[in-house]
């Protein structure tokens, strides 16, 4: 079981604007604009990253009585926000766990399949603006960075053990940045690790050259950030589980913030949509491989909507409709063929 949550007032407090708003949850429901009057759409729906709930409660306006949603969120503040509108709002689930654990939560709940999935990627405003989170090279906190502060290691464990060649590829894989191994040494040349912005001042020292109007640790906070959450391998996870998981005629929407996670989105939609898979391109008959979804969409930010908020400028929503093919997981597909 999770730990107590400790989040205080002040942490409960920040405030956060929901990306793509009333896109993603058209998305989510299936319709191309959301209307005045609410949907009352029957079924069961998915929150995979609750955050502050943002998307959620715009989805509940447009649900029935007797709909169900289920929100998931590894942050401990996250998830009080969200009991509080399970205790307001009977149709909502809350979940504490990454979404990476779906098939399994959602079958402790007696769900083995969805009408809707949205998920909201990346770090939220509230965790950036926090800064005893750990997230921001512009506040001073601890050098933490986990999502759940109720498990697993800090950046500072982490730092305080990794050698040299490892953070240098960590910096490079999850940051792409090109100056990850003389970056990487400076910061194993440092005596202690608690403070972000003295994190921060030593990668801005040791890095050569920096893009205008950027901040040098931004690429090494990012791949620290996901490294330590395994963000991308929970990204993976749930876009794999997502095939099962979503009914014939469901729908599917992401939102991500960098392309580390937008090219994944990209590429599994693009597999799962064309039935076309890389590792079948150099073979003389190439399998008739199943398409789990229809043509994907992308959607962007509207100019209002960055003007009003710088950070949704990078936003990328990815949406699909599951088709009506049964899955067939790896393994039974290995089974028919021999």
């Amino acid at each position: 079981m999770p730990a107590q949550n400790t989040a205080t007032p002040d942490q409960l407090s920040f405030a956060h604007d929901a990306v793509l708003l009333q896109e993603a949850v058209a998305a989510v429901l299936g319709v191309k604009s959301l209307p005045e009057n609410s949907l009352q759409a029957s079924g069961i729906y998915v929150d995979a990253t609750f955050g502050r709930g943002g998307h959620s409660r715009l989805l509940l306006t447009q649900l029935a009585a007797d709909a169900q949603l289920i929100v998931f969120d590894k942050d401990p503040t996250a998830i009080t926000v969200a009991r509080e509108l399970a205790a307001e709002d009977k149709r909502v689930h809350v979940i504490h766990d990454s979404f990476a654990s779906l098939t399994e939560s959602l079958a402790a709940l007696g769900i083995s399949q969805v009408d809707g999935l949205m998920a909201d990627l990346g770090v939220s405003s509230p965790q950036i603006d926090d800064g005893s989170r750990g997230f921001s090279f512009m506040r001073d906190g601890a050098v933490d960075m986990r999502m759940d502060t109720t498990r697993g290691q800090s950046v500072a464990e982490w730092l305080e053990k990794v050698d040299d060649e490892t953070l240098a590829n960590v910096l490079y894989d999850f940051g792409e940045e090109r100056h990850s191994r003389r970056i990487a040494r400076a910061i194993k040349e440092m005596s202690r690790y608690t403070s972000t912005l003295e994190l921060a001042e030593v990668i801005k020292v040791a890095h050569p050259k920096w893009q205008k109007g950027k901040h040098p640790a931004t690429q090494s906070f990012q791949a620290m950030r996901i490294f330590i959450n395994n963000e991308l391998g929970d990204v993976d996870s749930f876009l794999e589980q997502s095939i099962p998981i979503i009914k014939a005629g469901g729908q599917l929407a992401v939102i991500s913030f960098h392309s580390l996670e937008d090219r994944r989105i990209k590429q599994f939609l693009q597999r799962h949509s064309k039935g076309q898979y890389p590792e079948d391109e150099k073979l003389p008959m190439p399998p008739n491989r199943p398409r789990y979804f229809s043509k994907p969409k992308r959607i962007g930010p509207s100019k209002s909507e960055v003007a009003g908020n710088p950070r949704s400028r990078s936003a990328w929503l990815r949406t699909a409709t599951r088709t009506d093919v049964v899955y067939q997981s790896e393994q039974s597909s290995e089974s028919m063929q021999s």
